[in-house]
């Protein structure tokens, strides 16, 4: 018996026959199973499957399970809208670098009888809430504050639960989620964080000071910015990369860990070190076996 009953299907945006061919074998194999599915406005569309699209935001609310074509950019998109309903995702991999996305398309059917079945990993992530002082969103990598069509560096005032940190002269300043430690985070210098740590990570983008270094915290303080001696409409927020926010002149910037958390799914056998090692090209002998 199947412990999922209906499946929303997110593809990458766009009409590639690779993301297109694996969307049609998750239908077919999906159908046999006996899953009721539902596919993305843009996807429906290209595979001539109108009756079947759902609005991304509505899909979260109506599945049991939402699987993620494409990258890992395809997941952040996905758990933005996916997350406040508390449905899982899965992710296959169509991308090149997926840390989020780990299911291999030439497995698809042998991984998705099992996690039909409920013999599955699943992790929770957290997610970061992003308060510009004109719009509040969500960010599952990082929030990022940074100069904007300027060659000159930003003055920002840092506080950490109410307390005053630093007065910090950069290109920007990115705080990021463990989720988010292995992206713009990690470019920047800053630390890896295994996802089940409660923590965030504050990383300085070229700091003017080089004692400024990345400062981990916990996942529950509460992160305020403000922008000084520098014009709004030269610094932009950005969260995940994907979504941009402008900076409202003399706004605070409140930052802090949402109340959703993102339901990841893996297969069994699903290993975090075994991810870092494949993705960042780490060498070393052939591991024989556990130390334990």
């Amino acid at each position: 018996m199947t412990a999922f009953h209906t499946v929303g299907i997110i593809g990458k945006q766009d009409d590639a026959p690779r993301v297109l061919s694996t969307i049609r074998r998750l239908l077919t194999h999906l159908s046999a199973c006996g899953c009721d599915t539902r596919l993305d406005p843009l996807s429906a569309q290209s595979l001539l499957l109108p009756e079947r699209a759902m609005n991304t935001a509505r899909l979260g609310g109506w599945a049991d399970l939402v699987v993620v074509v494409g990258g890992d950019g395809t997941l952040l998109h996905a758990a933005r809208e996916v997350a406040p309903h508390q449905t899982p995702l899965l992710g296959i991999n169509l991308g090149r670098l997926g840390f989020l996305v780990d299911v291999s398309p030439e497995c698809i059917e042998a991984y998705l009888d099992q996690i039909l079945s409920g013999e599955f990993y699943e992790d929770q992530r957290c997610l970061l809430e992003v308060d510009s002082g004109q719009r509040t969103t969500l960010a599952l990598n990082d929030v990022v504050i940074a100069k904007w069509n300027s060659v000159r560096m930003i003055e920002l005032e840092i506080e950490i639960d109410g307390h005053f940190v630093n007065s910090q002269r950069s290109d920007g300043l990115i705080i990021a989620t463990p989720t988010g430690s292995t992206a713009y985070a990690l470019s920047g210098g800053g630390p890896l964080l295994h996802p089940a740590l409660e923590a965030l990570v504050l990383v300085p983008i070229c700091p003017h000071t080089l004692s400024n270094r990345p400062l981990v915290i916990s996942s529950h303080s509460q992160i305020a910015l403000r922008l000084t001696h520098a014009p709004p409409e030269q610094v932009r927020i950005t969260c995940d990369g994907q979504i941009e926010l402008d900076v409202p002149e003399n706004a605070l910037i409140h930052i802090r860990r949402s109340v959703h958390r993102l339901r990841l799914l893996h297969p069994r056998g699903h290993d975090h070190f075994a991810i870092l090692r494949a993705k960042l090209g780490w060498g070393g002998y052939q591991h024989a076996g556990s130390l334990c």
